[in-house]
């Protein structure tokens, strides 16, 4: 879990030729930062409660436990709590901060960059809501006058906070049906206290920011692609079915780094993988099941990511153009 709205934080503008920037990169205003909240926000919620079923299967089958001792098919809306109080936040500090840096580098990039530029802000995406160091680095490089964004940004900061314990609980509830998300956290907490909510925070990081190179560019490509081919700026199911083609497409080749973040955020605290090592638990799970353990869950991935591709952006498409 891409500027995906025609590359610009207000409204789309049409682009028939090919080669042209599809919008002109604008800095992002107040109102531009509310509309990615709440089109972000909405979306993620969306997808993480329609798909939970899937998501389920997938880190079931990741465990080393195995599928059926993880509870197989019984409770896969275990965890949802945690999923449902993290999807929020989450999905809207990355939107704003997806578009908030597409609209800073866009007007200082050749069009031929456009990819890069797509890379950089995904990628940021990514990181700055979980390291807000990144934030203040990049307003005070740009001289951006941000003393109005106050508020906003203490809402980045509480999506910082909720960010990687909410994917922990979610994540251990589900190899165990029995426990309530609440259980689950005070277990949590009780045996290894406030860093074990946020074990995996690496290996998340590097999960993420590879398929986000992969997945926005690729989803702005297919858009501005189709846009020429039809004339105009693609409609928001249009823009759905790209974001679904470059969702799978992404999340079929970053799998084993998926598997490497479920194994160190179910690992008993104590255990190798539990000190957050990625290639340390990768090269675990080659030796005890070589491929195949690498891609485990890649079916489920694959089809909770394009399915999440449509809606996720497709609902961010179309939420945007409804408040623009």
């Amino acid at each position: 879990m891409a500027a995906p709205m025609g590359g610009r934080c207000g409204r789309l503008e049409p682009s028939p030729r090919r080669g042209e920037r599809s919008a002109v990169g604008v800095r992002m205003d107040r109102a531009g930062f509310w509309v990615s909240l709440t089109a972000g926000g909405i979306a993620g919620m969306c997808v993480d409660l329609i798909l939970f079923p899937l998501d389920t299967i997938k880190t079931r089958l990741q465990s080393p436990q195995g599928f059926k001792k993880s509870g197989g098919f019984r409770g896969i809306y275990a965890g949802v709590p945690s999923a449902a109080v993290g999807s929020f936040p989450n999905a809207a500090a990355f939107f704003i901060t997806y578009e908030f840096v597409k609209s800073v580098l866009a007007t200082a990039t050749p069009l031929y960059l456009s990819p890069v530029t797509h890379m950089a802000a995904a990628s940021f995406g990514e990181v700055v809501p979980n390291d807000f160091s990144i934030w203040n680095e990049l307003v005070q490089r740009k001289k951006i006058f941000f003393l109005h964004w106050q508020k906003k940004v203490l809402l980045l900061k509480v999506a910082c906070l909720i960010r990687v314990p909410s994917e922990v609980v979610k994540q251990r509830a589900q190899v165990s049906p029995s426990s309530s998300t609440f259980q689950v956290l005070s277990n949590t907490l009780y045996q290894e206290g406030i860093q074990g909510l946020y074990r995996g925070y690496k290996s998340t990081v590097l999960r993420e920011i590879p398929f986000s190179l992969v997945q926005f560019p690729l989803w702005e490509a297919l858009k501005d692609l189709w846009s020429w081919k039809q004339g105009h700026v693609v409609d928001s199911w249009q823009s759905a079915t790209c974001g679904a083609f470059a969702g799978g497409f992404a999340a079929a080749i970053t799998t084993p780094l998926d598997v490497a973040k479920t194994r160190i955020m179910l690992a008993k605290a104590g255990s190798s993988n539990a000190s957050g090592n990625v290639f340390s638990a990768l090269h675990s799970v080659w030796r005890s099941q070589g491929l195949p353990g690498l891609f485990a869950g890649v079916v489920p991935r694959m089809t909770a990511i394009s399915l999440g591709g449509f809606i996720f952006l497709g609902t961010y498409d179309k939420t945007r153009s409804l408040l623009l």
